[in-house]
């Protein structure tokens, strides 16, 4: 597997190729491929994953010293999700070069997205097992940071269904609930159409690659609808 190029997109040589490698190894190309000699991502996904976390919340703690536990949890969340760890994934090339079973690379929908943001967590734990601390934060920095005005000035990092739950408890003494109104597309694009209702009414609809996206979709158009949003 040649990746020279990608380690100069990315500015970083590895001492350690093998590392590299397998940060892109999903378990479905080993089920397919066992005599590979290769082990998939998961555990430099899991190091990854706690590397980013400790990162961004250093950074969030330092930029933000006058806001509360809440908002820098909420900062958090939305600056390391699996949508803004794909797209980032997406945007230094890493889809390209992902080992996957023949089924999983025909996928192109939501499990794409997760498969390519848990690979950007293990290309962060083979950085940080072959480069150490520092090289992974600058990696971090560079590629993470620079989104957080756009979340908080654009209040990205708000949870419509949490917010719309609250807000219609308080006004109607209801508690929402989503039921799915649409299915479409094949198995590996599919489409959902949720809505969200307040006792019978149906206040609004939302479209996305999965349920919980077409549920937040929704929430956030009933908020603008209800008048409730922030």
């Amino acid at each position: 597997m040649e990746l020279s190029d990608f380690e100069k997109k990315i500015g970083i040589k590895f001492k350690d190729e093998g590392l590299l490698t397998q940060a892109f190894v999903h378990r479905s190309y080993i089920n397919e491929n066992k005599s590979s000699g290769l082990e998939n991502n998961e555990r430099l996904e899991f190091l990854g994953d706690a590397v980013l976390e400790l990162v961004i919340t250093d950074f969030l703690y330092k930029k933000y010293p006058n806001k509360s536990e809440g908002d820098l949890t909420a900062y958090r969340s939305a600056l390391v999700n699996a949508d803004t760890c794909a797209e980032i994934a997406k945007k230094i090339g890493m889809e390209s070069h992902l080992l996957l079973s023949k089924g999983e690379s025909k996928d192109k929908g939501r499990a794409r997205q997760y498969i390519l943001a848990n690979a950007l967590e293990a290309l962060i734990g083979a950085i940080y097992l072959d480069q150490e601390y520092d090289v992974a934060k600058k990696f971090i920095e560079k590629h993470f940071t620079p989104l957080i005005d756009e979340i908080v000035s654009g209040k990205t990092f708000i949870d419509a269904k949490s917010l719309f739950q609250e807000k219609a408890q308080e006004f109607d003494g209801v508690t929402p609930t989503y039921k799915t109104v649409k299915e479409s597309g094949p198995d590996h694009e599919k489409r959902f159409t949720v809505g969200v209702y307040v006792g019978k009414e149906l206040v609004a609809t939302g479209e996305g690659e999965s349920k919980q996206d077409a549920e937040q979709q929704a929430a956030r158009d009933a908020l603008l609808k209800r008048g409730w949003s922030v």
